[in-house]
């Protein structure tokens, strides 16, 4: 086969170790829905390792259908066709195999639960908390996420991105986008990759902004309705008291703070954009207090 003289080679999966035939330009893998994800991606490399294109069809029997863990894998396997992405598949590979517990022997273990990505965030939490306690220090203020009720939808359509893995994948990365410049750049990604933003993206990118602006300010929780907004401070305390004084003062009209500790802004907002843009208005005040 190597020499020319066949044009087909029949063979278990010990062509994945290193076989090397640049002639070799199609692949057919017979129950691809039984291989694990690295060895599917060893297998496909045995192929278009000179100039020809090289094609490789991965084949699952007809009449049986497959476990949603075969299904994933040849989902990512699928999406995963440009050169460099080893690394991003073996992400995949250890987020849905399970890499056991990283500071200890178990082979299984809460990565497996959690997903490599929260369980590297839970990790470097834990070693920051222990580093704190052997220094005298306090404890670790662990990722919160403020609360906001307006009444206006906010989601990434099924109709808009198909695929729930990338969906999941987008939802991470915009908790994650603590900035402006990160979600205009993921703004321009989603419209590069699935055409203009649906009503409810939009509004779920202004929604993260202003959960953006309430982590500055200690804003726990937004309640908005027709009527007015409560705004809950965490632990009740705000960064800058003597500024929330004033500008309390400047609005007295319309702001004031209630014995409970909880801030209170009247107004009429009838329609949930209106009251998406109030909490932007006012999330982005108090933001500018606070690290005044």
């Amino acid at each position: 086969f190597y020499d020319g003289s066949y044009d087909l080679l029949l063979s278990t999966t010990i062509v994945e170790s290193g076989l090397d035939v640049p002639t070799a330009n199609t692949l057919i893998v017979h129950k691809a829905d039984m291989f694990g994800l690295a060895q599917l991606h060893q297998i496909r490399g045995r192929i278009g390792r000179a100039k020809a294109r090289a094609f490789a069809y991965l084949t699952t029997p007809p009449n049986k259908p497959m476990s949603l863990s075969s299904e994933r894998r040849l989902q990512v396997l699928q999406s995963l066709d440009n050169l460099g992405a080893g690394f991003q598949l073996a992400s995949h590979d250890l987020d849905q195999r399970g890499g056991g517990n990283l500071l200890g022997d178990e082979q299984s273990g809460h990565i497996r639960e959690v997903g490599v990505e929260l369980y590297q965030q839970m990790l470097e939490d834990a070693v920051s908390e222990l580093r704190l306690s052997g220094e005298g220090g306090g404890v670790v203020d662990r990722g919160w996420s403020p609360a906001i009720n307006v009444g206006a939808a906010v989601l990434i359509p099924e109709n808009y991105v198909p695929d729930l893995n990338v969906r999941l994948s987008l939802y991470r990365r915009l908790s994650d986008a603590e900035n402006s410049e990160t979600r205009e750049a993921l703004a321009a990604e989603l419209i590069d990759r699935f055409g203009p933003l649906p009503d409810e993206a939009k509004q779920l990118l202004r929604i993260v902004g202003i959960k953006a602006n309430c982590k500055t300010a200690c804003i726990e929780r937004i309640d908005i309705g027709p009527k007015g907004a409560v705004l809950t401070l965490r632990n009740n305390a705000f960064p800058n008291p003597m500024g929330l004084v004033g500008l309390i003062q400047k609005n007295h009209a319309f702001w004031k703070i209630r014995p409970d500790q909880k801030i209170v802004v009247k107004g009429e907002w009838d329609t949930a954009a209106e009251r998406l843009k109030v909490a932007e208005r006012i999330t982005a005040d108090l933001a500018r207090v606070a690290g005044a």
